[in-house]
């Protein structure tokens, strides 16, 4: 008898379902066929033990079982329960017919319990796009896969519990998320506030800034001025994620295993800081089994590197290309899988090795030239694609004491907000362009048009300070960001100079005079 079961692959941050098909015929032989992985292939051993454990006949013939399509790999335990299921409905211990309305996952412990499984919310996702009825998942994965509407979800605690809902002798209970209630009711929920900031109002505006437009900032200042402290704080001004966003960022950290067990729709954008010992595969994703990178888990958020020279070199340079495209091509000898990497880059590092050049009371001990060699560590193509380049200095300790509370978060990020919806109008109906630091020459010639004033003073910069075209570039996106703040529809002479001012590391500026 032949019977068919359906599960789904993961590929990059998508999936695609897959046919398991299982015939018992005369004979002992176990086999599983379909480019399964090793752990595919021991599930033999777990479906056994955990039908023998859940009081169900193992079916004493040969099995064969083919997971379709035979071109794409099956990886992971998930496909024990499937697996399972279709043993039970090939040798009639419940009703096969049954199984055709539902995708069925989930991993099988030796006692028939099931365990949760990662990449639940792209499949479901794509149960529903192919019109199934439900999908039947690992409890802890109940939650997660139900943020997906019209589509029945029902959570599972073990494989008698799954075999008894297809008999009808006892239904699992439906798993039912109000998504658009609970994505509102999270949305604004910080751990820090920006009013708790004393002093800096500097590095705030530049921060208001960024966030406004998306751009990439980079702040470098002496240890102990805030750098680490304020980045922490961004995601409390960032403009919220749009539902659409936030279904696409929990498929990323789905796929990656990275959401907590019960956890829903993730509804603030995500915040990520690698350590600097990290390797170039970590950053960018792929592995043995494809796997998101930090670039892809902060796709939608921040990626924040501290101690930003202290990071290899190859690490490094693998941002150039994300920075640019927002996305990510991950090419092996078996696989090419595309992930998305539209981050805000927030990068922090000491003026020099001891950390002390330009502190106002402390001397700088460093040997002449050491300023630009460490600098060095970070290529000039890389601090091109970083729009805002800031200087930070550690606060007085009298105006620490003695500064009242500064602006909250709400108050910064309504401006943000405000900015927001200025460029959502002006690309509506883009498809890649959304926010300032996105535009494309085409949208540059279109709304970045300048007085001759303004044209002036940028000329004039570009000259002084041995500026690149993509430092032009870039300093007009800035400019147009700064206006859509001031509510102003054209560019001005002074949002180009504040634009300018945030050109610190450029290399015919800093560290030129020690």
């Amino acid at each position: 008898m032949l019977v068919k079961t359906y599960g789904a692959a993961v590929c990059g941050i998508d999936a695609i379902i897959v046919t398991v098909e299982t015939v018992l015929d005369r004979g002992f032989q176990y086999c599983i066929v379909g480019l399964p992985d090793t752990a595919v292939k021991e599930s033999h051993e777990r479906v056994r033990s955990a039908l023998k454990q859940s009081g169900f006949d193992i079916p004493r013939r040969s099995v064969t079982i083919n997971m379709a399509p035979a071109d794409v790999r099956k990886e992971g335990a998930a496909y024990d329960l499937p697996i399972a299921v279709s043993l039970l409905a090939a040798s009639e211990q419940i009703d096969a017919s049954l199984l055709a309305d539902y995708v069925i996952m989930g991993e099988l412990s030796l006692d028939g319990g099931i365990q949760p499984v990662r990449g639940i919310l792209p499949m479901a996702i794509e149960a529903r796009a192919r019109g199934f009825k439900g999908i039947i998942v690992p409890a802890a994965n109940a939650a997660e896969a139900a943020v997906v509407n019209n589509l029945e979800v029902y959570g599972a605690y073990s494989l008698e519990g799954v075999v008894a809902h297809f008999k009808g002798n006892r239904p699992l209970q439906r798993t039912v998320v109000d998504t658009r209630a609970e994505f509102a009711s999270a949305a604004n929920v910080f751990e820090y506030d920006f009013s708790e900031v004393k002093g800096q109002e500097n590095v705030k505006r530049a921060f208001e800034v960024a966030c406004a437009g998306g751009h990439n900032i980079i702040l470098i200042g002496p240890p102990g001025s805030g750098k680490s402290m304020m980045a922490k704080r961004l995601p409390s001004i960032m403009p919220p994620l749009t539902l659409g966003e936030a279904l696409e960022t929990t498929k990323i950290h789905s796929v990656a295993g990275k959401l907590r067990r019960g956890s829903r729709l993730m509804t603030m954008r995500p915040f990520r800081a690698p350590h600097h010992t990290m390797s170039a595969v970590a950053m960018v994703g792929g592995g043995t089994n494809p796997m998101p990178g930090e670039i892809s888990l902060a796709h939608n958020g921040i990626l924040f590197l501290d101690e930003f020279p202290e990071f290899p070199r190859t690490v490094l340079e693998v941002l150039r290309q994300p920075l640019e495209d927002r996305e990510i091509t991950v090419s092996r000898a078996r696989y090419s899988v595309d992930y998305p990497a539209s981050f805000m880059l927030v990068a922090s590092m000491n003026p020099c090795p001891c950390g002390y050049y330009n502190h106002p009371r402390r001397a700088c001990s460093c040997l002449p030239g050491q300023v630009q060699k460490y600098l060095g560590r970070v290529s000039g193509p890389l601090l091109d694609r970083i729009d805002i380049q800031v200087e930070i200095l550690p606060v007085d300790v009298d105006e620490l004491a003695a500064r009242p509370t500064g602006e909250t978060s709400a108050q910064i990020r309504q401006r943000v907000v405000a900015a927001r919806e200025i460029q959502s109008r002006r690309f509506a109906g883009e498809r890649y362009t959304h926010c300032n630091a996105q535009m494309t020459p085409r949208h540059m010639a279109q709304y970045c048009t300048l007085d001759a004033a303004g044209e002036a003073m940028l000329k004039k910069a570009m000259v002084k300070y041995d500026m690149s075209a993509r430092a032009f570039d870039r300093i007009l996106k800035l400019a147009r960001t700064i206006a859509d703040l001031a509510g102003s529809p054209m560019i001005e002479a002074r949002h180009i100079a504040e634009a300018i001012g945030y050109r610190t590391l450029d290399r015919g500026t800093w560290g030129k005079s020690f």
